[in-house]
């Protein structure tokens, strides 16, 4: 069984925080959970609304995702909407709106898609300090942790999600991680945990593009676009901290505004 998995059929990536070990102690268990996309199982529903009482969602999915398939109602949870990036952010980026929209409805190859995504930093090292330094990154997770500190554990649990549950939700995993004082080697076994989830995926194509002699900053890419967590990517996202903020605990404080006093708040609310 994956690492800290919670049983939702029908969600991709569905684990929590719980257990991991944190400065004073580790995080408890059934009040912290990420995800992929919510799926609409009733067995799922059912679980997240009595077993987890799940009291707020976070949503960190564009607009467009969002309506192509709503999150289902649960019963006792309010659902907010966090958009880390939105689609305007992509034509700015790719600099041509209707490349954008052949690029999002997905109508090219994978293999065209991942060549327009490396040259234009959507893949690559760089996506995530551009999720972390946009000004609607900073407000998505600033927002996050607003949340955090409001929720009380005791009466039931917040769940995050995205898409893929992997690079937004990723993000927001290292950074709540780091907050309640866990280590860079449990920040990053989180993140890689994804692999895990998708290795039936992740490994025949791995073996497949190396085998063709493929480069492998572009494997990296290829993985990426198929659902897996690369390791260089979060590395490079907390070397641009240390270069902007002084690391990551700089960015909580400086970019997303939390103080002392937040952050103890949090290690008393998430830490057992």
């Amino acid at each position: 069984m994956v690492k800290n998995a919670i049983e939702l059929p029908g969600v991709k990536n569905a684990r929590e925080l719980g257990g991991f070990p944190v400065d004073g102690g580790r995080i408890k268990k059934g009040v912290l959970l990420r995800t992929g996309v919510l799926g609409k199982t009733p067995e799922s529903i059912e679980k997240l609304e009595k077993k987890y009482k799940l009291r707020t969602i976070v949503d960190f999915r564009m607009s467009g995702e969002r309506n192509a398939s709503p999150d289902p109602e649960i019963q006792g949870a309010r659902n907010i909407h966090l958009p880390v990036i939105e689609f305007d952010d992509y034509i700015q980026q790719l600099g041509d709106s209707q490349l954008a929209k052949r690029y999002m409805s997905q109508q090219m190859t994978r293999e065209e898609m991942v060549e327009i995504a490396c040259q234009h930093d959507l893949i690559g090292p760089e996506v995530y300090p551009g999720f972390l330094l946009r000004e609607r990154g900073i407000k998505a997770y600033s927002s996050f942790f607003e949340i955090l500190l409001k929720a009380d554990p005791e009466e039931g649990a917040v769940l995050w999600h995205c898409t893929d549950g992997k690079d937004r939700t990723g993000l927001a995993s290292a950074l709540l991680l780091a907050a309640l004082g866990a280590s860079r080697e449990t920040i990053f076994e989180d993140y890689l945990i994804t692999n895990t989830y998708n290795a039936t995926v992740i490994e025949p194509l791995r073996k497949n593009l190396t085998a063709v002699g493929m480069d492998p900053d572009k494997i990296d890419a290829m993985i990426f676009a198929s659902g897996g967590a690369i390791e260089a990517y979060l590395t490079r996202a907390f070397e641009v901290l240390e270069e902007k903020y002084n690391g990551v605990d700089g960015y909580l404080t400086k970019a997303l505004g939390l103080t002392d006093d937040d952050l103890m708040s949090l290690r008393r609310k998430y830490i057992e």
